[in-house]
């Protein structure tokens, strides 16, 4: 710690820019810290100037690795950066309509959520929604047209309602 400072100016030749130097100093004391028990001799100030200097050249590999990619200039008439996915907007509208149905099919009666549930989101043909509900084949097909007519119907008037955004 006694030479944290002159590492820093070192460092800060070196890199260039007081961000630079700080977070050259600090992979600097790490790596110092972590081979401590390696160092030879009384010379640590010169020992840590040579982590400091190898972690200015590693610094400068990785840098050149990289490659360097402009933003657009918007002002300049380049596209900005948009990402090709939905939004948050979406993703919020997305998640409302998602609790909505959630809703809307926890308020059907017992009988029509349990076969809108098993067909539309457990995906079970009729004749398995029948053999796990016991009940025969037409019971089942009349139930689930029933609510799904009944799960429309709650839909679109909560719909009737709401403001439409453009899209």
């Amino acid at each position: 710690m006694p030479h944290l400072d002159a590492a820093y100016r070192f460092a800060r030749w070196l890199a260039g820019s007081p961000a630079e130097a700080d977070d050259l100093v600090q992979d600097a004391f790490l790596r110092a810290f972590r081979a401590f028990d390696t160092l030879r001799g009384t010379e640590v100030k010169a020992w840590l100037f040579a982590i400091v200097r190898n972690c200015h050249a590693s610094t400068l590999r990785q840098g050149m690795r990289r490659s360097f990619v402009p933003l657009p200039d918007e002002a300049a008439g380049e596209p900005a950066l948009v990402g090709a996915g939905p939004g948050p907007e979406q993703d919020s509208i997305a998640g409302d309509e998602q609790r909505r149905l959630e809703r809307l099919i926890g308020s059907l009666a017992p009988e029509h959520r349990e076969v809108l549930v098993l067909r539309e989101m457990e995906d079970l043909s009729y004749r398995e929604i029948a053999a796990a509900t016991q009940l025969p084949i037409g019971t089942v097909m009349s139930r689930l047209a029933r609510a799904r007519a009944a799960l429309r119907t709650q839909w679109l008037g909560e719909s009737a309602g709401e403001p439409h955004a453009m899209r």
